[in-house]
């Protein structure tokens, strides 16, 4: 619903489908899996408080409430504008950004390259609210929530490159996150690049970014159309 590093906006069409009635993200973020089947139980979990925050706020928010969101331009700073809570400025920090980490507090280069950017994201949200009014978040590390039969789609900050998250890699071991993945109940969906060397990952497709081009990988404990074709993405 909103701009954030690293999210699976490009590429989550191609993870397997969830086949169980509740999918569980570990490493929210803005959880592109969780809301392309926004219909399931879905459980968001992130140890990044402001990103539990803003989806609090969003379940909340009726459609007008974002609507009336203000407008910035390229280079004006957005604290200068009076807010009705902290959510609500977290919120437009991100949405004036384009793949920012955190909130940022003026209007990037793209807010003067594409003036009308700003107004395409709020209308995204408002149009998007309805489907997490079910939905349960938690702020939290991921060893804490129980096991339990679901679709786990686990999107930790990568082995090489996951180092730019405000909780980052250097939070995170490797070895135990690995366990913990195959120690799922359920279907377990792990994302990756192929530069990662703590389970075994398969490429997945290639995307071009700013630093150049990606190749994403997955790990699944299900068969999957990867399992029976061989894929040519280098």
């Amino acid at each position: 619903m909103w701009s954030y590093y690293g999210a699976k906006t490009n590429v989550v069409q191609h993870y397997p489908p969830p086949r169980h009635g509740k999918i569980i993200e570990p490493f929210a973020g803005t959880a592109r899996y969780a809301l392309r089947y926004f219909d399931r139980e879905v459980l968001l979990v992130d140890k990044y408080e402001v990103i539990i925050k803003i989806w609090k706020f969003l379940q909340s928010c009726s459609a007008n409430d974002i609507l009336s969101l203000p407008r910035f331009t390229h280079g004006e700073n957005i604290n200068n504008h009076k807010y009705d809570c902290e959510e609500q400025r977290l919120l437009m920090g991100f949405l004036i950004g384009y793949a920012h980490r955190s909130p940022t507090d003026k209007a990037t280069v793209r807010a003067r390259e594409r003036p009308n950017r700003l107004n395409y994201n709020i209308n995204q949200v408002a149009q998007n609210l309805w489907k997490i009014k079910h939905w349960q978040f938690q702020w939290s590390s991921y060893e804490d929530i129980p096991d339990q039969e679901a679709t786990w789609f686990i999107d930790p900050p990568y082995q090489f490159g996951g180092h730019c998250y405000r909780e980052s890699n250097r939070n995170i071991d490797f070895n135990l996150l690995a366990d913990w993945c195959q120690s799922r109940t359920g279907q377990v969906i792990v994302c990756e690049n192929t530069k990662a060397n703590w389970m075994d990952f398969k490429p997945l497709v290639s995307q071009q970014c700013s630093s150049g081009r990606n190749y994403e990988a997955i790990w699944t404990n299900g068969q999957s159309s990867f399992d029976f074709k061989q894929l040519s993405i280098f």
